[in-house]
């Protein structure tokens, strides 16, 4: 594992793919461990929002305007798993091939497996390998969310919310996660009709919110044809820039050690308890309703009972 964290780290592509494939199956702790010093200075870009709002397309133009910035970018891409056979189609990539062959771009698609918030428990470690291999941005791009699916805010430094036209009204504005998350709004698909409706109605629900240090700015693109993506990038250098001048760039990276730690703790018991169901014979007095599930759970989470 060593050998083969060196071998990433020194810009092995194929060494950094199967780093990732460890950490995602919890085999690559020892790289974990190695590589995580060394993550914590990219910038982490949260692209979110509707299914079909065209975050893929808008990520590829984004990797393109990079690129041309000279920067070496990964995209990490969740897809959604089948709730029956945890199957992904891990199709994001396919939106990406014009990149495929340049060593200074690299695309790694992961299936959510159930968990929520738009993201997938093996986000964060992918995330934190491609950081650590000398890759800045790292761009994360969540599968199709609705408002209560905001994980993304806690795991980047710049948040973008995708919308198109017509999806802001007066009805709308209850979605206020997707709305206070945002640190950049994007209304793509702007040749549609609707798209200044939906910018008036984007800007009135933010002016309503709460008052913050950054106001989010709102941009147009057709990200199909490249239109306004070049905004949508010097937004995200305005809001870069912003967080380190005001010193909450310390702030974010702090919340998302936090939350990175939360999912490490819930994952690990989440694994004990799974070990001992297979021993104990706890699940069948829950079924015979010898006990109920609550005090089963108690007695389950307590490691040293």
């Amino acid at each position: 594992m060593s050998e083969l964290w060196d071998q990433a780290r020194a810009g092995d592509i194929r060494s950094l793919a199967k780093a990732i494939t460890a950490v995602e199956a919890a085999s690559g702790l020892g790289i974990l461990a190695a590589a995580y010093p060394d993550a914590g200075s990219a910038h982490i870009i949260g692209v979110t929002g509707a299914p079909g709002a065209g975050k893929s397309t808008l990520v590829d133009r984004l990797i393109t305007v990079a690129r041309a910035a000279d920067k070496r970018v990964a995209v990490i891409a969740v897809d959604p798993s089948s709730p029956f056979t945890g199957g992904a189609i891990l199709g994001d990539r396919v939106r990406m091939q014009d990149h495929i062959d340049d060593p200074d771009v690299y695309i790694r698609s992961l299936a959510n497996r159930g968990h929520l918030g738009g993201i997938s428990a093996a986000t964060p470690k992918a995330a934190a390998l491609v950081a650590a291999a000398g890759f800045d941005p790292v761009i994360i791009e969540t599968v199709g969310v609705g408002q209560a699916e905001v994980g993304i805010t806690e795991r980047a430094d710049t948040t973008i919310v995708v919308v198109n036209p017509g999806w802001g009204d007066s009805v709308q504005a209850s979605k206020a996660g997707l709305l206070e998350i945002g640190d950049v709004f994007v209304v793509n698909k702007a040749d549609r009709p609707g798209v200044d409706e939906t910018v008036r109605d984007l800007r009135q629900m933010l002016e309503l919110g709460r008052a913050l240090q950054w106001t989010p700015p709102i941009v147009t693109a057709v990200a199909t044809e490249g239109s306004g993506v070049d905004e949508v990038w010097a937004a995200i250098e305005a809001h870069k820039l912003h967080l380190h001048d005001s010193g909450r760039i310390d702030e974010r990276r702090a919340v998302r050690a936090a939350a990175e730690l939360h999912d490490a703790v819930e994952v690990s018991v989440r694994r004990s308890v799974e070990s001992r169901l297979a021993v104990e014979s706890v699940l069948d007095e829950v079924v015979s309703r010898r006990l109920d599930p609550w005090t089963a759970a108690s007695r389950l989470v307590d490691l040293d009972g």
